[in-house]
């Protein structure tokens, strides 16, 4: 009886000193950890009836060593509140205010808001850095408060502000992500207005079963990206440069790794900082890349070719005829040049860029054959974790005559997003199956725990014997046509194709002198580390895409090459084969 005594008194103490330190432990979370927070929201809510300052995950870029860098956060300073009650001179604290505030306080407003004596809280200044509050609030203007302020910060301006997004308010008095992957992953960056009285175990323990959380708290915390800001930074200084060069509508990219689907960077031009919003075009701040869409051209030509292939309706080795015009259901189609180059194999047709070809092919393959692949590869919306993904436009696929087949099988009449675009020709440089394109790779939840994101699912289309004649074609086209064979690199295999597309001209037609330009390629050709595509809309002065993108294109490879190290996949001593530029492809 004793021992059994000894033992409950044991158990006793036991439970005491655990109650005791979780005491002590809530009581220093509460004062100590989270103190500032508590006083703040005091300070707050007397002040405004408000729920505290703004709260937010973060949003991560992904250097290639795999160190995170800043893509939104949260920054801290002051916003300025008066109270008309105690204001005694306006005049005097409007000019105090504007001193130290960096946006314009309109003298109107503030006049307007000090005559509203029936208020004793209007906040009139927001967004003051911590030195010029300190600054203000050392002048104890009567009438004046200076209080804690949060806000949403983009430390890279511009740099991937479609993707990345902007927060503002919804349909109620709540700051909420509105476009991007703000948007997309609102839910795990927003955070619960009860965040601060959590119990300090329970976050602890947050990983265990959601024994002591609130359902929410398991999704709550940080995104990481698996955009590259070196590569994204690139990209996007790129193509502005194309855009204002050529003074383009839009212009833009995508880098991707295809056997995987990770996005490395994306950009659109005109762009806009996330941080400055006053002025802002609405309609720059949506993502072109996943919700419009367009007619690529040329760069279709290798998909064609590679269902041709693998339905087993041609070889390598077939030859056609190419008469250099044809007629279909009544209207004329031709090669770029309109000129008739005899019997061609197949790998000329990307080579030379041949519009006969590619409708000889699609009619090989037939219609229902033609419509089975066309609607594997661009059917279905991506799922990119973007919010509005627009789907593509197949509808003269849906119809009888050949001539949507056949215009279709050099990218005309059918329409789809780039990112739609870049995910079917990946499928080309994945050994035939298509990925999932995406750009969040983990999340870290509040807890500490880091969550990893599956994106393994691939869709099989061609096989990938027909996927790798294909890219021999595309591999023959840089070494020996591109830039008058100039661009080949003697260490290095690369596949491309540009494309060019005609403007529709808003009557049902086609323009003859606006054109959509687009690039796509991918390195090394047979075992691909990067997929690029790259676009530009309604260029003024030059009608190929081999003007306005082939040297972007390849300072892009070659920057790649050189920053991710990619080792060399044919030998120095390879012939070079260049030859005198002969065609201009489309």
């Amino acid at each position: 009886m004793r021992s059994q005594f000894r033992a409950r008194i044991r158990l006793i103490l036991v439970c005491v000193v655990l109650v005791a330190l979780f005491m002590f432990a809530r009581l220093y979370s509460l004062q100590v950890m989270q103190g500032d927070d508590y006083a703040q929201k005091a300070d707050r809510q007397f002040a405004s009836g408000g729920s505290g300052l703004f709260d937010r995950g973060s949003v991560y870029f992904t250097r290639k060593d795999g160190t995170l860098i800043s893509a939104a956060t949260l920054a801290t300073g002051f916003l300025v509140a008066i109270n008309p009650q105690t204001l005694l001179d306006p005049e005097a604290a409007y000019v105090a205010i504007t001193a130290i505030s960096s946006s314009t306080v309109s003298h109107d407003a503030f006049a307007a808001a000090a005559a509203k004596k029936t208020r004793v809280y209007i906040e009139v200044a927001h967004r003051i850095s911590e030195e010029r509050g300190r600054a203000l609030a050392a002048q104890k203007i009567p009438g004046v408060q200076v209080l804690r302020e949060r806000w949403r910060y983009y430390p890279g301006g511009p740099l991937a502000a479609q993707t990345v997004g902007i927060v503002s308010y919804g349909s109620g008095d709540m700051l909420v992500g509105q476009t991007g992957l703000e948007a997309m992953y609102d839910g795990t960056l927003s955070r619960s207005g009860d965040a601060l009285y959590k119990n300090f175990f329970a976050e602890l323990f947050s990983n265990v079963g959601n024994l002591f959380v609130d359902a929410r708290d398991a999704r709550e915390g940080d995104i990481v990206t698996t955009i590259e800001p070196e590569v994204q930074t690139r990209l996007s200084d790129d193509m502005m440069k194309v855009n204002l060069r050529y003074g383009s509508k839009e212009s833009g990219g995508i880098i991707m790794i295809p056997s995987t689907g990770a996005i490395i960077a994306l950009t659109n031009y005109p762009w806009y900082d996330g941080n400055d919003l006053q002025d802002i075009n609405p309609n720059i701040l949506g993502n072109p890349l996943i919700e419009h869409i367009y007619e690529f051209g040329s760069i279709m030509k290798p998909l064609t070719m590679a269902a041709a292939l693998d339905a087993g309706v041609i070889t390598p080795q077939t030859t056609y005829t190419d008469t250099g015009c044809i007629v279909v259901n009544n209207f004329k189609i031709c090669n770029w040049d309109l000129k008739a180059r005899g019997a061609i194999p197949m790998n000329q047709i990307i080579v030379q860029s041949l519009n006969i070809g590619a409708a000889w092919v699609a009619t090989q393959l037939g219609q229902e054959k033609f419509r089975e692949y066309f609607t594997a590869l661009f059917g279905q919306k991506t799922g990119i974790d973007l919010p509005n993904e627009t789907g593509a436009l197949l509808g003269n696929l849906s119809k009888p005559q050949q001539v949507g087949y056949d215009t279709a099988a050099f990218g005309q009449g059918i329409a789809m997003t780039p990112l739609q675009m870049v995910r079917a020709l990946g499928a080309l440089a994945n050994g035939g199956a298509m990925v999932q394109p995406h750009l969040v790779s983990a999340i870290r939840l509040n807890s500490g725990i880091e969550r990893k994101l599956d994106w393994s699912a691939e869709t099989p289309v061609f096989s990938a014997e027909a996927a790798r004649a294909t890219v021999e074609m595309m591999s023959k086209l840089v070494d020996t046509v591109l830039e008058g064979g100039k661009a080949k690199i003697p260490t290095m295999s690369v596949a491309g194709k540009t494309g060019t597309a005609q403007l529709t001209d808003g009557r049902g037609g086609y323009s003859t002198d606006r054109f959509f330009h687009s690039f796509v390629g991918f390195f090394p050709a047979y075992d691909p580390r990067f997929i690029i595509l790259l676009y530009t809309n309604d260029p003024e002065g030059v009608k190929y895409a081999s003007e306005t993108l082939n040297s972007t294109f390849l300072d892009l490879v070659h920057f790649l090459i050189n920053y991710y190290a990619v080792p060399p996949d044919r030998g120095l001593s390879t012939d070079s084969g260049a030859s005198p530029r002969t065609t201009t492809p489309q």
